[in-house]
């Protein structure tokens, strides 16, 4: 199968600091993450002021806030990532960009020019955002947790008008942290034949259960070329975005167990067995064995015959070819017959 591309996601757990978003950025790289994904924001062409604080909005422990002024404090500035892209580039790192607004977009495409957009589902009912996006012919990635099929429809719809096709359905959603039995990784395979487009997974599990090094991996099975995960430079220290975040060396982890899923997949095409398949075959078939000492001269028969696991021997498959011949030899029980010891 192709590479899967496993996005490091750090949205906001850069917590206002670029030398934190530049941290982060290197622990993707060194975890072999293929490219990295942020947010960009005009936060008062994205949020009003009055946006009410309460659980799902910001990380543990911050629900009673400001949400704008807590946001206003954490928000990186646009100078603030020319200078990440600049370090992107240095390490040969692709960026996934997800613009909050318009005045984010203009800016991402002018100054920035990632690999990727990233749209998530609360725009794809913005047509007018949705359609400047697509213009830019840029390959897309749509996160769709909490929009209707219909609204995926529409959005895709949009990019086709426009000439752009280079778009990935990216299933999951964030919930700090999303439940396992909401992740209904099997809803890969329905998105990818009902929109005819490559599909992927944006993993929102408990950074700190085990299993979220595990899960993103069974969505090759079901299709999925792209997975994306959060990162944090360390779980303890309860950045933004942090309940679904792995810290490097889980990351590590994680890319790992993606890549050896890739490896068990394999390939859906039937061919000549390998080396190692072969081997396998040749020791653990069974072979034509005397149930009892034949004499020379006696027949051979059904009734004088067993078939066991041995070394060599004609197998079951061949006992046609041995039946109405005699023993040119003594044989032993649990001696191989062969063709060499027949009349």
């Amino acid at each position: 199968m192709n590479k899967t591309h496993i996005i490091a996601e750090i949205a906001w757990g850069h917590d206002g600091r670029i030398n934190q978003a530049i941290a982060l950025l290197k622990a993707a790289k060194e975890a072999k993450a293929d490219s990295i994904s942020i947010h960009i924001t005009e936060l008062e062409d994205y949020m009003v002021k009055h946006y009410g604080s309460g659980d799902g909005k910001v990380s543990a422990g911050r629900e009673t806030l400001d949400v704008y002024k807590y946001l206003e404090k954490i928000n990186l500035q646009q100078k603030d990532w020319i200078l990440f892209k600049k370090e992107a580039d240095r390490l040969n790192m692709k960026l996934c960009v997800m613009p909050n607004d318009i005045s984010s977009l203009i800016f991402a495409e002018e100054q920035i020019k990632p690999d990727y957009y990233v749209v998530s589902a609360a725009c794809f009912v913005e047509e007018n955002f949705l359609r400047k996006i697509a213009s830019f012919k840029r390959k897309t990635l749509f996160r769709i947790g909490g929009a209707y099929l219909g609204e995926i429809e529409k959005a895709v719809n949009i990019f086709r008008e426009a000439g752009n096709n280079e778009i990935i359905i990216l299933h999951g959603f964030q919930n700090y942290p999303t439940k396992l039995e909401e992740t209904n990784i099997c809803q890969l395979k329905v998105l990818k034949d009902l929109f005819g487009l490559e599909v992927g997974l944006a993993d929102h599990i408990d950074g700190s259960d085990p299993i979220s090094k595990v899960v993103p991996a069974l969505a090759l099975a079901y299709g999925a070329t792209y997975i994306e995960k959060h990162l944090t430079l360390d779980r303890e220290a309860k950045s933004e975005d942090f309940e679904s975040a792995l810290d490097p060396l889980q990351f590590n982890e994680f890319v790992h167990n993606v890549r050896a899923a890739e490896i068990a997949i394999g390939s859906q095409k039937f061919g000549a067995l390998s080396d190692a398949t072969v081997r396998y075959r040749n020791v653990s078939r069974k072979r034509i064995v005397a149930k009892e000492e034949i004499s020379a001269g006696t027949p051979i028969t059904t009734e004088n015959i067993s078939y066991k696991r041995s070394d060599i021997g004609l197998q079951p498959d061949q006992t046609k070819i041995l039946l109405r011949r005699s023993a040119k030899e003594n044989i032993k029980k649990d001696d191989s017959i062969t063709l060499e010891k027949l009349l």
